[in-house]
């Protein structure tokens, strides 16, 4: 122990400066990231609600009442009777959302970068206008696209135009679905492509240059000089994507409303349906959603990792 103490004052006199500087950013993580989240878990733990919760009317103050549960509203949730229609059936349709997301910003995203990375006329221009959609407000973009969406719009008038049927996009539950694809996609897919552009930037033309004397095609080099040259990129920006995407919570709120498109809500809109949208509101089991939203989200990345890990190695 003593030897602890005197290792810790060795540090800390040492690097007194560092832990100064790192304070502020420790106490605000703590105070945005670290109570929520305990109190979170806690709550998971309870019964809580809109009518057990303690509050203040005028000057008095009414204690909280709720009861201390257990895991009863994980069991509930996961296993309890209609745990399909109020989990099951929502984590199936955020994996499908999230996977199809994913990939069709990935590859329109890594398609755009492999266009912009070439040498043609007005490529400025041709960059600026494709930020555009990530750099407008995300309530701007999803408002303006439920206006071409709607009856009417010009999605549909274009449809018609070209004599192809003409969905509902905004009452139609398999249209839904296909229409937040669509939104989520035109928001993300500018990211995937900054950053993909940024990585083949950093590809030295020397590998494509000695690539081509062995007598390598366009395929080849893009499948041996291209892809392990975006390796680091594209492994971080997927799981970044992953994440977003998984708890991508305004898309879909502010392209159906609250009470809307039931079987387009992921488990993050579910989870704020049910500790905000309804009466009473249920805070325990919309805390346990949140918790559970974040498993999986900590199983996912502790695989990818280890499964990047194991194909570098295997690499080498």
């Amino acid at each position: 122990m003593t030897a602890l103490v005197k290792s810790l004052k060795r540090s800390y006199s040492t690097y007194w400066y560092a832990y100064a500087m790192a304070a502020p950013v420790v106490i605000v993580l703590g105070v945005l990231v670290a109570y929520p989240l305990g109190r979170g878990i806690y709550l998971t733990l309870t019964d809580a609600n809109s009518l057990n919760v303690g509050h203040t009317v005028g000057v008095n103050h009414i204690p909280d009442t709720f009861k201390f549960v257990g895991l009863h509203n994980y069991t509930d949730v996961l296993f309890g009777p209609g745990s399909y229609d109020r989990f099951w059936s929502h984590f199936v349709w955020t994996v499908v959302w999230t996977v199809t997301c994913v990939v069709l910003h990935f590859s329109l995203g890594l398609g755009l970068a492999l266009l912009l990375n070439q040498k043609m006329r007005g490529r400025t221009f041709y960059r600026l206008m494709l930020i555009v959609p990530w750099a407008v407000p995300s309530f701007v973009t999803v408002f303006s696209w439920r206006l071409m969406l709607a009856d009417g719009g010009l999605v549909n008038n274009l449809l018609s135009f070209a004599h192809l049927p003409q969905p509902n996009w905004l009452e139609d539950p398999l249209a839904q679905k296909a229409a937040a694809i669509l939104v989520n996609t035109w928001c993300g897919v500018p990211f995937m492509m900054v950053s993909l552009l940024g990585g083949l930037q950093a590809i030295p033309a020397e590998l494509y240059e000695a690539a081509e004397m062995d007598g390598a095609n366009a395929w080849q080099r893009f499948r041996n000089v291209t892809l392990p040259g975006l390796r680091s990129v594209s492994s971080t920006v997927v799981l970044l994507g992953v994440i977003w995407t998984f708890n991508q919570f305004t898309i879909i709120y502010l392209l159906f409303g609250k009470n809307n498109a039931p079987d387009v809500q992921i488990l993050v809109t579910w989870a704020y349906q049910l500790g905000f949208g309804q009466l009473p509101r249920d805070y325990a089991q919309s805390a346990t959603y949140g918790i559970i939203l974040l498993s999986i989200l900590i199983v996912f990345t502790a695989f990818y990792q280890r499964w990047l890990k194991r194909a570098d190695q295997s690499a080498v």
